[in-house]
């Protein structure tokens, strides 16, 4: 059983944290919110530490899983900061969503002090981390990747190398483009379907069983028609995983027509308060009343 530590404690990291546990790891946790590191030490056991810093000194793998690039530089940087507690030989995995840039940036500091580092962002949902069946696409050196696959799999389905640093991060993108594109066309299908006067459980049985079938449509198409939105991915964490690729497009010369009014879509959702809706609350956008308010 490993040392570890685990670093963000939100509706993924706090399933996933305690999933390590779960498999017999010991697990030091930080949360900038003690009063969720206390709540999930009641439940799982483990230590809190006082700072970034402190949860990497014992650690052999450590594990981050925050909001952005800047969050992930506050946490990285400075006095407290993970890399000034990083050991020789440790390794820091990263299953933020962030840029390929960070992950270069955390890869070149971790080589610096003779750790090693792995991009492993994360597709799965909250659902995914707390039935520990979430899919993680890493980024980095193979060695690193070997030693930490294992440990990875306390709460991952399919943990899976796709290049070096960085190239988790891309993967992590072509997921979401594909994501944002599928559930705009499931948003048009499904209120379609209501505007033709069909049966919808009757549409989707026998359409789920040809080439249109999809995780979103099993899962999605009834709660979207009754506008039910709280579940899974919310529409701001979206809109942050779309900027992140569409700036990554920009560089790499890649047309994104698709995405990048995807992404204007889920702009008006969030004007209508739904920011916090999940990712299916596209078809709030095509109803001719809203399916739900506040």
């Amino acid at each position: 059983m490993a040392r570890t530590a685990f670093i963000g404690l939100g509706v993924m990291g706090y399933p996933m944290a305690g999933h390590l546990a779960a498999a017999g790891h010991e697990v030091v946790v930080f949360n900038r919110t003690r009063a969720k590191a206390e709540r999930w030490q009641r439940q799982h056991g483990g230590r809190i530490a006082g700072t970034p810093r402190e949860a990497a000194e014992t650690a052999e793998f450590l594990f981050t899983c925050v909001g952005n690039d800047e969050d992930l530089r506050s946490l990285a940087y400075g006095e407290d900061g993970i890399l000034a507690g990083l050991a020789e030989n440790a390794i820091l995995i990263d299953h933020t969503t962030a840029s390929a840039d960070v992950a270069r940036e955390l890869d070149a500091a971790c080589r610096d002090r003779g750790a090693g580092f792995l991009d492993a962002p994360v597709s799965g949902g909250q659902s995914g981390a707390e039935n520990g069946q979430l899919t993680i696409m890493c980024g980095g050196e193979e060695t690193t990747f070997a030693r930490a696959e294992p440990v990875m799999r306390a709460y991952g389905r399919a943990v899976t190398l796709m290049g070096g640093a960085g190239a988790g991060q891309l993967t992590k993108m072509v997921n979401q483009i594909a994501i944002a594109g599928l559930l705009q066309g499931l948003a048009e299908a499904a209120n379609f379907a209501v505007r033709a006067g069909l049966d919808t459980d009757r549409v989707v049985a026998v359409i789920s069983k040809g080439a249109a079938q999809s995780w979103q449509m099993d899962n999605r198409w009834r709660t979207m028609v009754r506008g039910e939105f709280d579940f899974g991915f919310a529409v701001d964490w979206m809109r942050k995983d779309l900027r992140i690729a569409i700036e990554e497009a920009r560089r790499n010369g890649a047309p994104l027509p698709m995405t990048a009014l995807v992404d204007q879509f889920y702009r008006l959702i969030q004007q209508a308060g739904g920011g916090r809706w999940d990712t299916s609350s596209l078809i709030h956008n095509l109803v001719e009343k809203p399916a739900r308010t506040g």
